[in-house]
């Protein structure tokens, strides 16, 4: 039990989670993540030359790590975000007219959803709740 979401009173504290995704090819990944989503990548890491890529991107305190190994990740996988500004988003995602997905917003009873499909399956729904 907490007094405050900050405040744990057994000792034990989580903290923001890092979706780890699965991806194929670095180029694709980067021009969904970083030219379209706006992400920047944040570290890079391979143990030679040759061998699968994993990355990291962050963009307004969300990060995300992109993995290219095999056992990190399954394709397919879902992630939802509580968002702030969606309006907002969508309107910056939507003047970029990126040729493999146009979202829109769709109106649930949570809130205001944005949802978007990576290059390799994955979605990402980003949220912001109903006031």
């Amino acid at each position: 039990m907490t007094t405050a979401a900050s405040t744990p009173i057994s000792g034990v504290m989580f903290q923001r989670p890092i979706p780890i995704l699965r991806m194929f090819d670095v180029a694709k990944a980067r021009e969904f993540y970083c030219d379209f989503l706006g992400f920047t990548v944040t570290m890079e890491h391979r143990f030679e030359p040759g061998l699968p890529l994993y990355m990291a991107v962050e963009r307004g305190g969300l990060e995300f790590h992109l993995s290219e190994h095999h056992g990190d990740a399954s394709p397919g996988s879902t992630t939802f975000v509580w968002t702030i500004g969606i309006a907002a988003y969508h309107a910056e995602l939507t003047s970029k007219k990126y040729r493999y997905g146009r979202p829109g917003i769709d109106h649930l009873p949570w809130g205001e959803q944005l949802e978007v499909h990576d290059p390799f399956g994955n979605r990402i729904r980003f949220c912001e709740k109903r006031g």
